[in-house]
């Protein structure tokens, strides 16, 4: 079968064809799934032949490129990744980072946003939420780095997503407050955090999205792929509307094709997950089911 790509924007999507004595056969949908499988009977090969011609034209104009000539694609009733999806080349991710070797003095600059942002946490909101902002701007031009891997970093960072679980009455970092931190950072920190975080105590108040957070990551086994959901989940209470659909439009086809992959998909993820009575977290849970 040939196989023919398109991605563009929030599309990412595939389309195979082949004849058969009498038969056109295409192979169709989203990256990563194993599409559907039309049939169409022809009263002779020719006819089946122009058909064919006739819709690789069509592709091609449409802005589909061909990529390889794919395997045989599943039969009628066979489901499952090893079908079409198996044969999905993986999507690459866009960066989420600007890679880059940190100087000196960028170094010392997050670190005191940091510190600034630790001896706010507990103030007034639109203060913390200011500094916040300072603090992530600070790390982005850091490169994406792993604050373990810098001494003058690593014990204020640890300290800050430490107030992260902090109990009731006392100052407390919020959490999406802490995932916009982390995503301006290697993955590697998420992940290393999330084992901090598991330490919660029984109780407090983040305790329900963090046992989810760690769920999910468990479940996709890709720090990159748990980070991003992570954040689209735990994203400030008010965000919603184009911008938020537009990441997980964008993040969709990703993570999809992870699951596919691995013999899973979207919506089987989605039932492993429990929201622990947190009304928020379930929505978001409904509109990546959506």
């Amino acid at each position: 079968m040939r196989r023919f790509e398109f991605v563009e924007g929030t599309s990412a999507k595939f389309w195979m064809a082949e004849v058969q004595g009498h038969t056109f056969i295409v192979v169709y949908g989203r990256l990563g799934t194993d599409g559907q499988r039309k049939e169409k009977e022809f009263s002779d090969e020719e006819g089946a032949r122009r058909e064919y011609e006739r819709k690789v034209a069509e592709k091609l104009r449409e802005g589909y490129h061909e990529v390889s000539a794919g395997s045989a694609p599943a039969a009628k009733g066979e489901k499952g990744a090893k079908g079409t999806a198996a044969a999905a080349p993986k999507l690459s991710l866009p960066p989420r980072v600007r890679g880059g070797k940190p100087t000196a003095a960028q170094v010392t600059v997050a670190a005191e946003a940091l510190t600034a942002l630790d001896s706010r946490v507990g103030g007034r909101s639109w203060k913390v939420a200011l500094q916040a902002r300072r603090a992530r701007r600070a790390l982005r031009a850091l490169g994406g780095v792993d604050p373990d891997s810098h001494a003058a970093l690593d014990p204020v960072f640890t300290s800050l997503m430490a107030k992260v679980l902090a109990p009731r009455g006392e100052p407390r970092l919020p959490l999406w407050v802490a995932l916009e931190l982390l995503s301006e950072l290697d993955a590697s920190a998420f992940l290393r955090t999330l084992e901090q975080w598991k330490r919660a105590p029984a109780g407090a108040p983040a305790q329900a999205a963090i046992g989810l957070l760690s769920r999910q990551a468990e479940v996709l086994g890709e720090p990159e792929l748990a980070l991003r959901l992570g954040s689209l989940l735990e994203e400030r209470p008010r965000a919603s509307g184009e911008g938020w659909e537009k990441r997980w439009s964008t993040l969709r086809p990703h993570l999809e094709g992870h699951l596919a992959a691995g013999g899973s998909s979207l919506p089987a993820l989605l039932r492993s997950l429990d929201a622990g009575g947190d009304a928020r977290l379930a929505e978001r849970l409904s509109r990546l089911g959506g």
